[in-house]
């Protein structure tokens, strides 16, 4: 508040994330690292398992409900005020966090767009199931095509993975490390 006309200041920065960034932060990141579990749980499962076929579809839709999440919280982002860049950061760490959260939104875009061209493509595909419908297949039938989309989505997702570490990584170490410090981003999270 002004002290002078006990009006909010909304010309401040605000310290937390607003309460939409913040859900949909913790969403994705449940959902990325669920999607990533249950594809390397299904994909080790024997071809002729039964629970192969029954996860795919899953795993598929929950795909889609990721590229959905991705996208409103890249409008969300694009909308909101968010803190500044905390003013314990050294240089490089900036750059590596604004790199990093950029990487991280565009890669839970791509992975579920690789997935689905990949499903796509695969000659005897049953489609990309979401809600009560099937996605219409847009790509044509293509082994090349699908080998293609199946190394990018396992590449891309695996870098996912790595960033999503580093992210951890790096939130930690402000926390733990830095303990007290101007840089702790944490709580702007919580």
């Amino acid at each position: 508040m002004n002290a002078k006309t006990s009006v909010p200041n909304r010309d401040a920065t605000p310290q937390r994330y607003p309460f939409a960034m913040r859900g949909l932060h913790w969403l994705r990141a449940m959902m990325l690292l669920g999607l990533i579990a249950l594809g390397w749980f299904m994909t080790a499962l024997p071809d002729a398992a039964p629970m192969k076929f029954m996860l795919y579809p899953v795993h598929k839709q929950l795909g889609v409900t990721v590229f959905i999440i991705a996208i409103v919280a890249m409008i969300v982002r694009a909308r909101a005020s968010r803190p500044a860049a905390p003013v314990g950061l050294a240089r490089r760490e900036a750059v590596l966090s604004h790199v990093t959260h950029h990487a991280l939104l565009v890669l839970a875009v791509l992975v579920p767009l690789m997935g689905y061209a990949m499903s796509s493509t695969y000659v005897d595909s049953d489609g990309v199931p979401f809600l009560f419908m099937k996605l219409p297949e847009l790509l044509p039938k293509s082994g090349l095509g699908f080998a293609a989309f199946q190394w990018l989505h396992r590449i891309l997702a695996y870098t996912l993975l790595g960033l999503i570490a580093l992210h951890v990584i790096g939130a930690l170490k402000h926390r733990l490390l830095d303990r007290g410090g101007d840089s702790d981003v944490l709580g702007r999270m919580l």
